[in-house]
């Protein structure tokens, strides 16, 4: 019992000692926090690392004469929120997002070229399949595209009505949106379950992604079927070569969390994840990026551009827009 009130006795005279610097430290890591390093006084932030350095130095003081646990978990709870604000990255919103479009995400993607890739053919053969299926038998169609899906555009269709949703002079806006809403909100939900399934060992990603070709390859050959395909495909450019490239990335960020699973290497798996963690969800970022932007070029493609050759421009130019950030930036220098 002497002990202990020798000790709560030692406690009270250490911190009364020191109390003056330890509370002006405490307002200044407070302000820190809330304001930011940078909206501090050139005398505040000098006297915020000077007050810091101290108080690590009465923390270690106490740690040697056995302080009062209080004091003590109150000395490093204070000591570490003051080396956050001290060495911590001192940077805004801005500037991380900056740094994830200029750095992060096409780093990212280039770490994670072989999933994105397998993610490209799983919807590619997944789009064949479904291609030549439909010509061998047309009811494979409906099989991959419901009736309450397809909204009327199936085997049973006229080549009139097919061209329509190709080329709307306004008659048929309604439907034409209704099907191009319905296209986009099953691109994104398989483009986000492909992703946070893929964690299952990788496999539910890839079925999705090829179900999803499946799909596209049936709706893409009933076009054909018409003599529509080149229509079709200027239709489907202006949107999906930028929509379609999402699905496919987000498969890619969820192989690499399966394939950090199933090879984890000399890593623990929990280890393995974490690490691959890192680069799979810039990856889950950027198809979710590249989403938005496939529903803006929809719209916009959709009301205002009705040549089929702009079309493709649009498209592929784009296209060719996310490569290119894709695979040049963020490169350092030699």
């Amino acid at each position: 019992m002497m002990t202990d009130d020798a000790t709560l006795i030692r406690s009270a005279r250490f911190r009364k000692e020191r109390e003056a610097s330890l509370s002006r430290l405490e307002s200044l890591v407070a302000r820190a926090e809330t304001q930011g390093l940078h909206r501090m006084s050139f005398a505040e932030a000098r006297d915020l690392a000077e007050l810091y350095r101290q108080a690590t130095s009465s923390l270690a003081i106490a740690r040697e004469i056995s302080l009062d646990k209080a004091l003590l978990d109150y000395l490093e709870a204070l000591t570490a929120r003051a080396y956050l604000s001290v060495y911590a990255p001192q940077e805004r919103l801005g500037g991380l997002v900056r740094r994830f479009l200029t750095e992060g995400a096409p780093q990212a993607m280039r770490a994670a070229w072989l999933f994105v890739a397998l993610g490209f053919l799983s919807l590619g053969l997944g789009a064949l399949a479904g291609y030549l299926l439909y010509f061998d038998s047309p009811d494979w169609y409906h099989v991959f595209l419901p009736p309450e899906m397809a909204g009327g555009r199936g085997p049973e269709a006229s080549t009139a009505y097919l061209r329509s949703v190709i080329f709307s002079d306004g008659e048929d806006q309604d439907g034409l949106g209704a099907f191009a809403v319905f296209l986009f909100s099953n691109n994104t939900r398989i483009a986000f379950l492909a992703f946070g399934l893929g964690v299952f060992l990788g496999l539910p990603a890839i079925l999705l992604t090829f179900y999803n070709g499946l799909s596209l390859g049936a709706f893409l050959a009933l076009h054909v079927d018409r003599g529509l395909g080149w229509e079709l495909g200027g239709w489907l450019s202006i949107h999906g070569v930028t929509e379609l490239s999402a699905v496919a990335i987000a498969c890619g960020g969820g192989l690499k969390l399966g394939a950090a699973l199933l090879f984890p290497g000399r890593r623990t798996r929990r280890a393995a994840l974490a690490e691959a963690g890192r680069d799979a969800v810039k990856l889950a970022i950027v198809a979710a990026i590249m989403l938005i932007a496939a529903a803006a070029l929809e719209g916009f493609g959709r009301q205002l551009v009705q040549d089929t050759t702009t079309r493709y421009t649009i498209g592929w130019a784009v296209g060719a827009l996310w490569l290119a950030w894709f695979t040049l930036a963020g490169r350092k220098p030699a």
